[in-house]
């Protein structure tokens, strides 16, 4: 019996041992799995470095300013002779004072005289006879001398036509001695005035076109505006303009011509622009009985109640009118009773 029972145990044991390993070799075998690996982390960036702040940039220095002008007596009644180096050219220019003026007499008007090509201003001065109205009126009178051109070596503004080669800033130098003027005789700012003959009659237009909301009114004696600042003229409010000119003049022809806008375009372009409705033409007496006479052509209507006059005179060449026995107007009267009538803003109601 108890045989019988080994034998049973040892048969059950064979059988577990064949089935846990003993099979064929057909069988699969499972593998044990294979752990997945932990994630490569991402490196670390390395920190941006700050912005490297811009250079403070040194303050731009204040621009140095002009001399003033070193004023003398001259040996002209009442009238100052002045110099001073302006944008390295040396600038000179004739001052007449009327008696008073900057004293007792303040809120003066100020009228720059400027002579023509190859012209000095001390005897333009005494040419133009701008004095005893100014001493009648109380206005002051500065007489700038221009400056020599390289080209030809003579005497000059540089008006934006023919002397584009020039060296000088005649729109500064003058506008600086507005500046002078104020500092040292309370002018008038509102009654600056600008007038000249040839060359200094364009210069005095290329002042309006340029720097208008400086001048009040401008004046020229046979001297038009040209062509280039013609094109560019770009004033900054209505101006009073009066212009005279002989029909006989050959060096700045009525007609006009390459260095000189004609005079009839001339005067349309500020009766535009000053938006003038009327005109009136005044027949001119022949006073000294030679036969000629002329006309006056004003134009009226216009904005801030300005005027545009054209005095054309009958047989007169490139002249500035001074004497009734030869002329028949006295061209330093007729400015500035014209001028006068007008300060910056319009006509001023007295």
């Amino acid at each position: 019996m108890a045989r019988l029972f080994l034998k049973k145990i040892l048969i059950v044991t064979t059988l577990l041992l064949y089935g846990c390993g003993g099979g064929s070799s057909s069988e699969s075998v499972i593998p044990a799995p294979i752990p997945t690996p932990a994630p490569t982390p991402a490196p670390t960036p390395e920190p941006t470095p700050a912005p490297t702040p811009a250079p403070t940039p040194e303050p731009t220095p204040a621009p140095t300013p002009e001399p003033s002008p070193d004023c003398t007596d001259s040996n002209l009644p009442n009238t100052n002779y002045c110099n001073v180096e302006y944008e390295g050219l040396n600038r000179e220019f004739y001052a007449y004072i009327p008696d008073n003026v900057g004293t007792t007499v303040t809120s003066t008007p100020l009228l720059f005289n400027l002579h023509g090509y190859r012209g000095q201003a001390n005897d333009f001065s005494g040419l133009t006879g701008f004095q005893s109205i100014a001493e009648a009126e109380k206005f002051i009178v500065i007489y700038p001398q221009g400056s020599i051109l390289p080209s030809s070596g003579e005497p000059h503004w540089n008006d934006s036509g023919w002397s584009t080669e020039s060296p000088a800033n005649d729109i500064s130098f003058i506008s600086s001695l507005i500046d002078w003027a104020s500092s040292e005789y309370q002018i008038d700012l509102n009654r600056v005035y600008a007038t000249g003959k040839s060359n200094g009659g364009k210069m005095s237009y290329h002042l309006a076109c340029n720097i208008g909301n400086r001048f009040a009114g401008i004046a020229s004696v046979g001297g038009s505006i040209t062509p280039n600042t013609y094109s560019n003229c770009s004033p900054s409010h209505p101006i009073s303009i009066i212009h005279i000119h002989g029909d006989n003049d050959t060096v700045v022809p009525y007609e006009g011509n390459w260095r000189s806008t004609s005079v009839p375009d001339m005067m349309a372009y500020w009766k535009e622009f000053n938006n003038c409705q009327a005109q009136n033409v005044i027949t001119l007496p022949d006073v000294n009985n030679d036969g000629d006479g002329g006309s006056i052509y004003q134009e009226t209507d216009c904005l801030n109640d300005v005027k545009v006059e054209l005095f054309l005179m009958e047989g007169m060449g490139h002249d500035w009118p001074t004497d009734l026995n030869q002329y028949d107007i006295i061209a330093a009267d007729e400015i500035w009773d014209f001028l006068s009538q007008f300060d910056i803003n319009g006509k001023i109601n007295f």
